[in-house]
C-alpha cells in the first residue's frame, strides 16, 4: 500500500487546522493537511456574518473572508505545506503508528508522521421525532452549505429548532436569501445565542418560542409542516399542539466534538458537558496524553472559531517545537492570553470551567491545573 510521510500531520482544514499548519510551517516544519471536504476552510467558508472577538482574530471580518486570509498565509509557506483535499483519515493503528486514509472513493493509502494535530471539528447533533428522516429535515450546517457555498435555497418556509447562535444566525441568513422563517423554537427557558442575533430576527417579525420544541414532522414523501408544543421542566411535551406549515425543518441544537481518532490513539478522554462531549485531556501546549498527538478547535471542545484559531496556533507551535524547530519564547503564553480574553463573559465562563476539567500541568504526574 502506498505510504505518505510528513513531519506534522494536520487532520482537518478548518479554522483550527489552517492556523496550526501556518504556525508549524512558519517555524520550519514540513506539514501535511488532510481535509475530507472538496476545499479548505471548514465552517468558515459558510459563514457570511461578521465575527465578534478580538482584532487579532479578525473581529469585524466575515467568516469566508477569514478563510481567505488563512489560505493566503498557508500559500506563503507552500514549500513547507502539502494539502490533500477530498481525503478522509479513516483510522489510526497504534501497533505501527500509521494512519489509513481514503482519497475520493477508491484510492487508499497510509500516512506516517512524527506529530499529529487533530483538528477534526464537530458533528451536528440531531433530535429524534417522528418523520425526522423525510426530505426537508436538515442540520443547520447543511443549510449553510447549500445556501452560502452552493447558492441553493433549501426551502421556502422554515421552522428553526434551536435558538443558539447557529440557529439565530442561520435564521437571519435564510431571511436574507428570501426564505420565510415561520418560527424559532427553543427548548430552554432563554435564548442561548447572543441577544444581538436574536434581536435581528425579532425585529423582522419572527417569533422565538421558548420552552417549545418540535413534536413531529408532517408529510408523506416530503415535509409539509411540523407540530410543536410547549415543554415542561423535564423537557416533556405538554399543553396544546400547534401545527406550522413549512417545507423545511432546520435543526440547530448544538454540536459534538469529533474525537474518534484521539480515542483510537489511546489518548486519555473525558466527558465534559461544558465542552459539549467527549474530549481529550491536554496540557497548555494542546498535547494530549499521547506524546505525539495534539488537539485543537471544536475537537477539543465546542467554542467560537476565534478560539479555535488560537488553539490551532498553540498546537502548531508546540508540535514544531517538539520536533526541535526554533520557536519564539513566550509565544504560547501570549496565545493563552488571547484565549482568556476571548473567553470573557457568561459563555466564556462555562468554557473555562470545562477547560479546568481537562487541563493538566504535566503528563508525568497528570495533576489537574
Amino acid at each position: 500500500m502506498k505510504q505518505v510521510s510528513t513531519e506534522i500531520l494536520v487532520i482537518g482544514g478548518g479554522a483550527a487546522g489552517l492556523s496550526a499548519a501556518a504556525e508549524a510551517a512558519s517555524a520550519g516544519a514540513k506539514v501535511l493537511i488532510v481535509e475530507s471536504d472538496l476545499r479548505l476552510g471548514g465552517q468558515l467558508i459558510k459563514q457570511t456574518h461578521k465575527f465578534f472577538g478580538s482584532k487579532d482574530e479578525f473581529a469585524g471580518t466575515r467568516g469566508f473572508k477569514i478563510a481567505d486570509i488563512l489560505l493566503n498565509e498557508i500559500d506563503a509557506f507552500k514549500d513547507s505545506v502539502s494539502v490533500l483535499q477530498n481525503t478522509t483519515v479513516t483510522g489510526f493503528y497504534i501497533e505501527d503508528d500509521t494512519f489509513t486514509a481514503m482519497r475520493g472513493e477508491e484510492e487508499v493509502f497510509q500516512i506516517k508522521t512524527q506529530k499529529t494535530i487533530v483538528a477534526t471539528g464537530a458533528q451536528e447533533r440531531l433530535i429524534p421525532f417522528p418523520n425526522n428522516d423525510l426530505p426537508g429535515v436538515y442540520g443547520a450546517g447543511a443549510v449553510q452549505t447549500l445556501m452560502n457555498v452552493y447558492g441553493v435555497l433549501p426551502g421556502k418556509r422554515v421552522l428553526m429548532v434551536g435558538a443558539g447562535n447557529i440557529g439565530l444566525i442561520v435564521s437571519y441568513q435564510l431571511m436574507q436569501a428570501g426564505v420565510e422563517v415561520a418560527a424559532v423554537v427553543e427548548a430552554a427557558p432563554r435564548v442561548g445565542g447572543y441577544w444581538v442575533h436574536a434581536a435581528k430576527i425579532r425585529r423582522m417579525g419572527v417569533p422565538i418560542l421558548l420552552r417549545h420544541s418540535i413534536k413531529k414532522a408532517l408529510g408523506e414523501d416530503i415535509i409539509t409542516g411540523a407540530v410543536i408544543s410547549e415543554l415542561n421542566e423535564k423537557f416533556e411535551h405538554v399543553g396544546p399542539e400547534r401545527e406550522i406549515a413549512c417545507d423545511l425543518i432546520c435543526i440547530a441544537v448544538g454540536l459534538s466534538p469529533t474525537t474518534e481518532l484521539l480515542s483510537q490513539a489511546g489518548c486519555k478522554m473525558m466527558y465534559v458537558p461544558q465542552l459539549c462531549g467527549n474530549v481529550a485531556q491536554r496540557d497548555r501546549t494542546m498535547r494530549t496524553s499521547h506524546p505525539d498527538f495534539y488537539t485543537a478547535g471544536d475537537a477539543s471542545g465546542i467554542e467560537e472559531a476565534s478560539a479555535a484559531m488560537v488553539e490551532g496556533r498553540i498546537a502548531g507551535l508546540s508540535a514544531a517545537a517538539a520536533l526541535g524547530y526554533p520557536t519564539e519564547h513566550g509565544k504560547i503564553d501570549e496565545y493563552w492570553g488571547r484565549l482568556e480574553s476571548l473567553r470573557m463573559g457568561e459563555a466564556g465562563a462555562r468554557i473555562c470551567q470545562g477547560i479546568e476539567c481537562v487541563l493538566v500541568k504535566g503528563w508525568e504526574g497528570a495533576a489537574h491545573e
